[in-house]
């Protein structure tokens, strides 16, 4: 019999956004989004509109963005006791998000409205039923996060149940059963999850925190339970421990439990979906963390691979291929060079039948990789190793020099200035601009030098820096990976550079985004100049 349709909702720019270390830029928030919805994340939860001008902002502008399977969420809580659902402005920042589906925090442990609310626990059900009431009135499809509800439950199970119940009078569409604290464990999580379904006939679904280490498990025994939506991070970002992690989670419910999710058939980015999401976020992708991890399928020496070479389920749980990951230990060259073949056809490019050919880009990427170089948020870098592969690109400047002074004048203030030399075509120019670091002043120079043979660079915009220390130990002599986002008015990539010296890692970076879109406007153009010759 075929089981149930699990809904998949993900916080990760909200709950996610509040991990230590972790500040999402509004292109970072889009770009994630849009990556959830190449998953087929059914619900995203953008942030709490009222609360912040960036999350403000990602809701607007992420209406420009066609998103083609997930609905986005705007998160909130119940209006203050103090005021009335009218007078509340972050109700009326909700409405005006533009969302149509909110999800709104309430309290349903009788302790927290006494301690945290200080209110009484009447005054609390009223706030639930009104504030439900007025978003249902707006037309919106409204959830409620039952905060810290396994808690409540378990101190007074019949006040849990009626703070839920106030909701589904007021015509709330699903609760949630929040474990805020994370401290519950799988027995009572599945007991309490049963309890609920049976007494409701309102949708139910669950949000687990990981502080005792069980949230994702925690999830699949509540969906055992009854519960038709989880909620979760990517990568299992979030507050303190974090949150139930989607990366765990949706292949454990699609391929171990045969649940029905629409991201089960988007499985095969879920690798390269965590490895974007954790460059974007700044953060060391976890190398043994389940099925999306680089030591996910990784096994080294002894009976393991006398077992492997004879038949991979001896020690592998699934096909490393179905969640898009691959095996180590067998060095698989042909699955390896499917990749590059696959990856090469998505960006359009035909790579020649020559299996050399593919086994040398490969081992090139290979090659940087060990150095500390990643492509997953630089697919502007990768693109150009393909590109050259094929003699399709020819370098569109050549560099004679560049020289960067940092000055700190007497008055305190820092003033950068760099100085560069590039030769297009045989014709030499030598210039220099200023910026508020080496960096902007490096690029505002290259710029400057380069506008008058390309005058599209004027569009380039530069829309997130990022370095991240690769071998911390060895301290200001540490290599480092510099992470560099630009867009124009039609595109919107990524490159990457890697060095121990920061501008030179930089410059890399710098010159392959400017390289990456000069290669783009020509292909373009030749395209159409081939395209009009047809005709």
């Amino acid at each position: 019999m075929k089981k149930r349709t699990i809904t998949v909702y993900d916080t990760t720019l909200r709950d996610g956004a509040q991990s230590v270390g972790i500040s999402f830029s509004l292109q970072d928030k889009l770009r994630i989004a849009r990556e959830l919805d190449r998953l087929k994340i059914d619900y995203i939860e953008g942030g709490w509109p009222g609360s912040n001008p960036k999350d403000d902002l990602f809701f607007s502008e992420i209406r420009k963005h066609n998103l083609e399977h997930s609905k986005i969420v705007a998160f909130g809580a119940t209006r203050r006791h103090s005021v009335s659902c009218d007078d509340d402005e972050l109700l009326a920042a909700l409405v005006k998000s533009g969302t149509g589906i909110v999800s709104i925090v309430a309290k349903t442990w009788d302790y927290q409205v006494t301690r945290a609310l200080n209110i009484g626990l009447e005054d609390n059900l009223q706030l639930i039923y009104s504030t439900v009431a007025y978003l249902k009135d707006r037309g919106l499809e409204v959830f409620i996060d039952a905060e810290h509800f396994f808690d409540g439950y378990k101190s007074n199970a019949d006040y849990a149940m009626e703070s839920l119940g106030a909701a589904v009078r007021a015509g709330v569409d699903m609760v949630v059963l929040c474990d805020t604290n994370g401290g519950s464990l799988v027995g009572d999580v599945g007991s309490i999850t049963a309890a609920v379904t049976e007494q409701l006939k309102t949708k139910v679904g669950v949000h687990f925190h990981n502080d005792s280490g069980v949230a994702t498990a925690n999830s699949i025994i509540a969906v055992e339970a009854g519960a038709i939506s989880v909620q979760g991070t990517v990568n299992g970002f979030g507050e303190r421990c974090g949150n139930c992690d989607l990366t765990s989670l949706i292949p454990n419910l699609v391929l171990k439990l045969g649940y029905d999710c629409s991201a089960g058939s988007s499985l095969m980015h879920l690798t390269e979906a965590s490895r974007l999401i954790s460059e974007i976020a700044n953060m060391a992708h976890n190398d043994r963390a389940p099925f999306v991890g680089d030591n996910a399928f990784a096994h080294k020496g002894g009976l393991h691979v006398s077992a492997l070479s004879k038949d991979t389920k001896t020690y592998e749980h699934i096909d490393p291929e179905l969640v898009g990951n691959h095996r180590k230990v067998l060095i698989s060259e042909l699955a390896g060079r499917s990749n590059v073949e696959l990856k090469a056809r998505e960006m359009g490019i035909q790579l020649p039948a020559d299996v050399t050919l593919s086994k040398e880009v490969l081992k090139k990427i290979k090659c940087l990789e060990d150095k500390g170089y990643q492509f997953e948020a630089a697919e502007g870098s990768f693109e150009l190793i393909l590109r050259r592969s094929t003699k399709e690109y020819r370098p569109f400047f050549l560099l004679r020099g560049f020289r960067v002074i940092t000055e700190k004048t007497e008055e305190g203030e820092l003033v950068c200035e760099a100085t560069i030399k590039v030769e297009v075509d045989g014709i030499v120019e030598h210039t220099a601009a200023n910026g508020n670091g080496p960096v902007a002043a490096l690029d505002n120079a290259l710029r400057k030098a380069l506008e008058k043979f390309y005058p599209g660079i004027r569009e380039i915009q530069l829309t997130d820096y990022k370095v991240r220390v690769l071998n911390e130990k060895q301290g200001t002599g540490a290599a480092v990976r510099v992470l560099i986002d630009q867009k124009s008015s039609a595109r919107h990539w990524g490159t990457v550079g890697v060095s121990e010296n920061i501008i030179e890692a930089s410059w890399q970076a710098l010159v392959d985004g400017i390289e990456f879109m000069l290669l783009k406007e020509t292909l373009e153009r030749n395209e159409k100049e081939g395209d009009v010759g047809e005709q």
